[in-house]
């Protein structure tokens, strides 16, 4: 079987993230949707598993972060640097908090983020493919 990942988030109001989440570009499945919990796909490998308070309750007996804190942040791998920004703007216009740390641009590396409307923290990013694949070693300035 191909590895792959599922990434758990409590969000307080279940088709408010799904709306979110649509908007950046992810896909609802179906088959593992219900009323307490989403499947949204980011690539044929990568799900976020929108979970309501009560399903997440379920998953574990720790607290749910309070709004404000962080305690992980998800680096999504875009083609360019415009597509870093069209999910910027689309992450906003969809009810995330844009830029909530500053856009970062090491000229080889480009990243900004965006909370969705839980707080968990998305970061866009592009990469050069040169860097990237290890063809071009990562340039001292970005240290």
């Amino acid at each position: 079987m191909t590895k792959m990942i599922f990434i758990s988030l409590p969000v307080a109001d279940l088709p408010r993230a799904m709306a979110f989440y649509t908007a950046l570009g992810f896909e609802n499945q179906p088959r593992f949707t219900d009323e307490t919990a989403a499947a949204m796909q980011w690539s044929e490998t990568i799900f976020v598993m929108l979970l309501t308070h009560a399903k997440w309750q379920g998953f574990t007996t720790r607290p749910i972060c309070p709004p404000g804190s962080s305690e992980v942040s998800l680096a999504l791998t875009c083609d360019s640097k415009a597509e870093v920004d069209r999910l910027i703007v689309a992450g906003g216009a969809a009810g995330g908090t844009v830029d909530v740390n500053p856009p970062e641009d090491h000229g080889f590396m480009y990243q900004r983020s965006v909370a969705d409307p839980d707080g968990h923290i998305l970061e866009p990013f592009w990469m050069d493919p040169v860097v990237a694949s290890g063809d071009q070693p990562v340039p001292e300035t970005a240290s």
